[in-house]
């Protein structure tokens, strides 16, 4: 049975290109990032209350976590494209069944990090060159953040089997229950309010888990309960199937690699960088990423539901309209990023203020704002024109220019930089990095425009397990 969604109105051209049908396409999306993002805020501004080496501690020890845990969540989203063929299909159980294989692979990855990378920590910001007293807080909340992801896997595999059944408002109702849950748990373990332990940075890592752990509970709550059991067939589905994590692997993998890239890596190579300059760097750093993650994460939303888009109306065959919606929201995302950066520049002095009352960390902060504020516009290009690409299946050459992007350019670039013309301090750095944004950037609008993603047939090789779209999909 096809849901009658007033959102896919497939005969409607001009509909499924319209502003209207972007937004509430990509609105629980946009909700979910931002609402993630504050949380990260919040973390972070409750840390700086911490001082210095903690606030400089708690952006490079999440970023070392994100590695591992930005694969999983790039490889996952292959989840989302199996489990919508397969409703399209009318085969609802393989839905739930590609979901277990996916929790399954998850847990079992997980399982390989925490038993490698418990124990290297130390090691691992040693290497990164951060100042002793911070490497120490760094590893604190690493050991702990790693013990998240292994409940964090729940909601990554529910994220995208809810938007795979075009239900993601499940996926937003949790995020936000999450959220409140994790600052409340924030505020009594960082700072030891009504009796809880004074944990400080370990208590935000805490803080996360629980709230992780919260969202969790209510996703497969969802998941397991009488409505998607009754028609899903959930609770009858945990049989291991290893073709299904094959298929998964097949067309996850370079998404995985990408999102690792684009993310994971590029944030430690610039941690590393900027650790040789100290502590008050480093803080300033994870200040401005702060900020700049409340301009950016709202269009990652949207580059989500525009994966989406352009992943149905490509098997729909309908390829130029596929053009018009990427055209549209990369019009919607360079208004507001522009918009963002223009405050960046204007405000940079009293946006650090807020965050730290160290005049380095401040001073320097305010110079790296000026960085943000000129890559905002190719950061949107780099967000949009990469969500439209990946809806087409061109993940190879996201993780081609990511890695492109990460390391000969921020990593030797950076490198470069910082040895040759130390006098310029952590801006140094961070030329590289807005270099590599704007690099990315541009690559990525030329891929698009250059129309070889057209070329691009994701099932070309596929095997019989993999399900194939029949009729048009439902919202």
């Amino acid at each position: 049975m096809i849901d009658k969604s007033p959102l896919l109105r497939n005969n409607e051209v001009t509909y499924e290109t319209s502003l209207g049908y972007m937004l509430k396409l990509s609105a629980p999306m946009v909700v979910t990032t931002l609402s993630f993002t504050i949380m990260q805020f919040v973390d972070r501004y409750m840390v700086s209350r911490l001082g210095t080496e903690a606030l400089a501690a708690i952006w490079p020890a999440g970023l070392v976590s994100f590695i591992p845990g930005g694969f999983a969540m790039g490889s996952l989203t292959s989840l989302n494209t199996f489990v919508s063929q397969s409703l399209g299909r009318g085969e609802k159980k393989e839905c739930s069944k590609y979901y277990w294989q996916a929790v399954y692979m998850g847990l079992l990855y997980f399982t390989a990090v925490v038993i490698i990378m418990w124990p290297a920590a130390p090691w691992i910001f040693k290497v990164m060159g951060q100042p002793q007293g911070v490497a120490v807080l760094e590893v604190k909340y690493f050991r702990i953040m790693l013990y998240a992801h292994f409940v964090a896997v729940i909601n990554w595999s529910s994220n995208q089997f809810f938007m795979g059944i075009h239900r993601p408002i499940i996926t937003m109702c949790a995020s936000l229950c999450g959220q409140v849950v994790n600052i409340i748990a924030n505020y009594l373990l960082i700072f030891g309010k009504f009796g809880f332990p004074a944990l400080g940075i370990s208590g935000a890592a805490w803080g996360t888990f629980i709230g992780i752990t919260i969202v969790a509970v209510i996703n497969m709550s969802v998941f397991l309960g009488p409505g998607i059991n009754s028609i899903y067939q959930s609770r009858k589905s945990l049989k291991i199937d290893f073709n299904k994590m094959k298929s998964l692997l097949r067309v996850g993998l370079p998404a995985g690699v990408g999102l690792m890239l684009n993310v994971s890596l590029w944030g430690v190579i610039l941690s590393g960088l900027i650790g040789r300059f100290g502590e008050e760097a480093l803080a300033a750093t994870s200040a401005v990423l702060s900020y700049t993650s409340l301009s950016v994460m709202p269009v990652v939303g949207i580059s989500m539901a525009l994966t989406a888009a352009v992943g149905k109306i490509i098997g729909q065959g309908k390829k130029e309209l596929a053009i018009k919606q990427t055209g549209l929201c990369i019009k919607i995302s360079l208004i507001y990023m522009g918009f963002m950066g223009i405050c960046f520049f204007i405000f940079r002095n009293s946006l650090m203020g807020f965050l730290s009352a160290d005049d380095q960390v401040i001073n320097a902060g305010a110079d790296i704002l000026v960085c943000a504020a000129v890559y905002q516009v190719f950061h949107a290009a780099r967000i949009i024109y990469g969500g439209s690409l990946r809806g087409a299946g061109d993940t190879v050459w996201l993780a081609i220019i990511s890695a492109i992007g990460a390391v000969p350019i921020l990593g030797i670039g950076g490198y470069l930089i910082a040895t040759f013309i130390p006098s310029l301090g952590a801006i140094g750095p961070w030329l590289a990095a807005t270099l590599s944004v704007i690099v990315v950037g541009l690559a990525n609008r030329w891929r698009f425009k250059s129309n070889k993603w057209k070329s691009i047939d994701l099932f070309k090789h596929r095997t019989p397990d993999v399900p194939i779209q029949t009729e048009p999909m439902a919202e």
